[in-house]
């Protein structure tokens, strides 16, 4: 993609970005309490994590790092980098454990789960897509390359269906805590057409 092309998508990503950032950060800090240690699986330059921290609904004392398998560097949280197989931590090291938009980009996606939960004393957030509604696979499809497209992150269109999503808490022995099945993440037009039933949230 040339340079002028991807500049111009990640402009209009911008508000879109932004707006499900903020969706998301109304989403996991109810689920947080004093002092917990949270991990950002897939963190990426570690935004979510950091506007958690920064969210007045965030208790005290909440500390927050990443795991990352490509570090870009000069995150604003710390992030430490992993061989994509396991994670670099003890069992229970962490409070709560988010992995957001990650698990249709791994090739292994229970493997990787796993060890979000291995990690985790409490709780394992888990956003991603959906594959539920008219033509909702062509749809989560056009909106996850472009969102990853300018940053020249493969995409592999593989998106859990309902019934694959209400598996995963018993593969994993954890107990569902709270769900999302459809929500609301983007600005009204694009959220029409891109959020609500394509986008999952599980607790």
């Amino acid at each position: 993609m040339s340079g002028a092309i991807g500049s111009l998508m990640k402009a209009a990503h911008a508000p879109i970005y932004a707006s499900r950032l903020r969706a998301l950060v109304r989403a996991i800090t109810p689920h947080l309490r004093p002092g917990d240690r949270l991990l950002d699986v897939g963190c990426g330059v570690g935004t979510l994590a950091k506007a958690i921290l920064d969210d007045p609904g965030c208790p005290a004392g909440v500390v927050a790092e990443g795991l990352e398998s490509h570090p870009r560097g000069g995150e604003p949280i710390p992030v430490t980098a992993y061989d994509g197989d396991r994670f670099p931590f003890d069992d229970g090291s962490f409070d709560v454990v988010t992995i957001a938009d990650v698990l249709h980009h791994d090739h292994h996606p229970e493997r990787l789960l796993a060890e979000c939960a291995r990690v985790s004393r409490r709780y394992v957030i888990v956003k991603d897509h959906q594959i539920k509604g008219p033509l909702a696979q062509s749809r989560v499809s056009l909106i996850d390359w472009a969102a990853n497209a300018p940053h020249g992150v493969p995409c592999l269109y593989r998106y859990n269906t309902p019934s694959q999503w209400r598996d995963v808490p018993g593969s994993l022995g954890a107990r569902l805590e709270r769900e999302h099945a459809s929500m609301n993440l983007y600005p009204p037009l694009v959220n029409l057409l891109f959020g609500r039933s394509l986008q999952y949230l599980a607790v």
